[in-house]
């Protein structure tokens, strides 16, 4: 493209929420850590390298029997409680503004399992009820 000679109608977005194509036989429930796979497909949260936090799902997407894409699934990004990992793996204060791992589509962990786990997020907060995970 060559640069601009004139105004332009850019568009934009918000960056609070995304829909990301779902997996082929996925079911995504609504409230769930979302992960985008190597293929670039929304699935269910879960301990796999390869995975990468995408949000929470806004509403149920039942793909199953659908193939890679067929129908999407609204995120948010915006900062959402999960539960946490337990022992060494429990996120504390002292992990604010570090990353999170996937543990599956409701916790979330301190480490990434020795590289067993992908990224969920970057923790906000943690209390006594869970971990704020931020998506943006």
């Amino acid at each position: 493209m060559t640069a601009l000679t004139q105004d332009r109608a850019t568009l934009r977005r918000p960056g609070e929420q995304i829909e990301p194509p779902v997996g082929a036989n996925a079911r995504i429930y609504a409230g769930a850590l979302v992960a985008i796979n190597a293929a670039g497909f929304a699935v269910p949260g879960a301990t796999g390298a390869g995975l990468k936090g995408a949000g929470v799902a806004e509403r149920r997407a039942d793909n199953t029997g659908g193939t890679d894409g067929a129908m999407r699934v609204r995120l948010s990004k915006t900062p959402h409680q999960f539960g946490n990992s337990a022992a060494a793996d429990a996120i504390t204060l002292a992990d604010l503004g570090a990353d999170c791992y996937l543990v599956d589509d409701q916790t979330v962990a301190k480490t990434n399992g020795g590289g067993t786990r992908g990224r969920a997020g970057r923790v906000y907060d943690v209390d006594a009820d869970g971990v704020w995970v931020d998506f943006r």
